[in-house]
């Protein structure tokens, strides 16, 4: 069962916790930072809605199995240089709304969507034969991966934009996973 199926107060529940993301989205697009307020809020409602959803025991399960899910999934990535702090909180506090399953599979799409994100703005910011270089580059010498992105430069990539979108498709769409 998807997290916003059943009672009208789900959809309800699923309009909010999208439009919190598509904010996040916006602000990383904008500013490259996703506040905290705004993660805590998504976090919080979360474990609420999955209390409400459920008695209190499984409802702190599910969001708490889905909080911890969604940091597993992006800690790493972030201890890489490859993710800021944000884009890791936000996805926590999305797996808090989505139970485990629904979390992993949604930081899957995620990535995946992210890969694609990531390629068209190297293109976009270095050009196609740059991008292939640079892509060549690290595919030839693994420790180019490891390299995190200069600080404050504006043509990082906003992938709070990707985590979002991973987490809705999660949310709404049919299982693509069976796990």
């Amino acid at each position: 069962m998807r997290p916003f199926e059943g009672a009208p107060v789900a959809l309800v529940a699923g309009l909010v916790f999208s439009t919190i993301l598509v904010i996040a989205a916006i602000g990383d697009l904008r500013t490259r930072r996703i506040p905290n307020r705004l993660v805590a809020v998504l976090a919080l409602a979360g474990i609420v809605y999955s209390v409400a959803r459920a008695p209190l025991i499984p409802g702190l399960t599910q969001a708490g199995g889905g909080l911890l899910a969604g940091l597993a999934c992006w800690l790493p990535f972030y201890a890489l240089g490859w993710l800021g702090a944000g884009d890791v909180k936000l996805y926590a506090a999305a797996g808090a709304w989505l139970g485990p399953a629904r979390a992993a599979e949604g930081a899957l799409i995620g990535a995946l969507f992210g890969a694609v994100l990531s390629l068209i703005w190297m293109m976009r910011s270095q050009g196609v034969k740059e991008t292939a270089q640079t892509l060549g580059m690290a595919a030839a010498t693994p420790e180019m991966l490891a390299r995190p992105a200069v600080p404050g430069k504006r043509s990082t990539l906003p992938y709070g934009v990707a985590i979002a979108f991973g987490a809705i498709w999660a949310a709404w769409m049919p299982r693509i996973l069976n796990v």
